[in-house]
């Protein structure tokens, strides 16, 4: 398994086949899956030409649809070269950039270009790309559409940079109409500002202090303007990093009604509660909050109800001093987790949104072969999940049949290509 080989066929006793785990050879033919066979059916393949790796779990390689590179224009806080590496090395094949906080965000044709200029040569695993809806560039949608964008981010809230307003009631409505009859998706953060300025007697260092800044109402809020527009116009919506239970019904009875709805949460919203965060754990904070242990047991739930469709990284990194980790002030520190290394689930439902499930997600003929393959027993711990034990280690990523990624070794050469996204009613535009 050299990182930059090419691999013909792959065997494991533990092969991820739909929702059956069991020994299968992957045979593999110019990047895609060929097919997958039975061992005993696969004699024909010599032992030299089938990566062997005993009983190791190969599973659909990972699509991170919500991912924040920020190159160009902060590449200091992350560009495509290190962000792409860290997808490799976290079982990752496929991720989907966010259009912030890179400068220029991606909100005109013109940026997209720029933007895809920039991750050119750089990138080690399949990269595709959000746009952005900011206040006045609804005449920008539908080229960038035709251009192969995924579909669109906005924020109903101060995004944390100025480059990337937040939009009012009235931008949405015009988004929704320029979007009717593409087949493209809107994405949201889903909060929505109250005023609750921060006491100068309460303490900026506890954790708990910036919590009650963001509570729950924000994000239920949000979330029932986000149903009502969905059911007004039918375009998909769909809803980024929900960190609140208290919204899950409002989502419930949307769907229920007929609303093309999808719903993500994080990995950091399922495994890190309020209670356990130290004074002065800056590297914690993100936008909405991580909130306590019983609001978490119900995101579970959900996911596990299938309320919730999707588990992403949100991974959006910065430089130390903008998390303010020398003074531990929360409310001045910037608000995002770097965790693409550590994505472990979910490829096919975030494939279907991103309009990537016709190549990306699962393990069927036909589709790209990236796979994954991982120790799910191995157990390790790693900030910002401190003193926590994260189980599964990944031993090698494959993205169309090479090796990006092999017990801790890149390829010497990015392997990952971009991807453009063909709507199915593109020809109605």
């Amino acid at each position: 398994m050299e990182p930059g080989s090419t691999v013909n066929a792959v065997r494991s006793q533990r092969v991820l086949c739909g929702a059956e785990i069991r020994p299968a050879v992957i045979i593999i033919k110019e990047g895609k899956i060929n097919s997958i066979l039975p061992d005993s059916e696969a004699s024909a393949y010599t032992a030299g030409k089938i990566l062997d790796v005993g009983n190791s779990l190969v599973m659909p390689g990972i699509v991170d649809c919500h991912v924040h590179v920020n190159e160009p224009g902060r590449t200091s806080w992350e560009g495509y070269w290190t962000a792409t590496r860290a997808a490799a090395a976290g079982g990752v094949t496929t991720i989907v950039d966010m259009p912030l906080n890179s400068i220029p965000p991606t909100t005109t044709l013109r940026n997209f270009h720029e933007k895809l200029r920039a991750a050119t040569g750089q990138c080690f695993v399949d990269t595709a790309f959000w746009g952005g809806v900011i206040p006045g560039n609804k005449l920008e949608l539908r080229p960038m559409v035709q251009a192969g964008v995924a579909g669109f981010k906005c924020f109903m809230i101060h995004s944390g940079v100025e480059e990337f307003p937040h939009v009012t009631d009235a931008d949405l409505h015009a988004a929704m109409k320029q979007l009717q009859g593409t087949g493209s998706v809107l994405l949201f953060h889903a909060e929505q500002e109250i005023q609750l300025p921060v006491s100068e007697k309460e303490d900026r260092h506890e954790y708990f202090t910036f919590l009650r800044s963001r509570p729950d109402i924000m994000e239920l809020e949000a979330i029932r303007t986000v149903t009502q527009l969905c059911l007004k116009y039918q375009v998909r919506c769909h809803i980024v990093h929900l960190s609140s239970a208290q919204p899950l019904e409002l989502i419930r009875a949307a769907r229920k009604a007929g609303a093309p709805l999808t719903v993500e949460t994080t990995h950091h919203y399922l495994n890190l509660s309020a209670e356990n965060i130290p004074t002065r754990a800056t590297q914690f904070k993100c936008c909405p909050p991580i909130r306590d242990t019983a609001n978490q047991e119900l995101l579970w739930s959900a996911l596990k109800a299938g309320d919730i469709d999707m588990v992403v990284s949100d991974h959006s990194p910065c430089t130390p001093d903008l998390k303010c980790l020398d003074s531990g002030d929360f409310t001045q520190a910037w608000g995002g987790i770097s965790s693409l290394q550590f994505v472990r689930i979910l490829c096919k439902e975030p494939a279907q949104l991103c309009h990537l499930d016709n190549q990306k997600g699962s393990l069927i003929p036909g589709h790209d072969a990236d796979l994954v393959i991982w120790d799910p027993e191995k157990e390790f711990t790693l900030t910002p999940y401190l003193g926590l034990a994260l189980r599964g280690k990944v031993k090698a990523t494959i993205v169309r049949g090479k090796v990006v990624y092999s017990h801790g070794s890149f390829s010497s050469q990015p392997l990952g290509k971009h991807l453009f996204i063909q709507h199915n009613t593109l020809a109605t535009l």
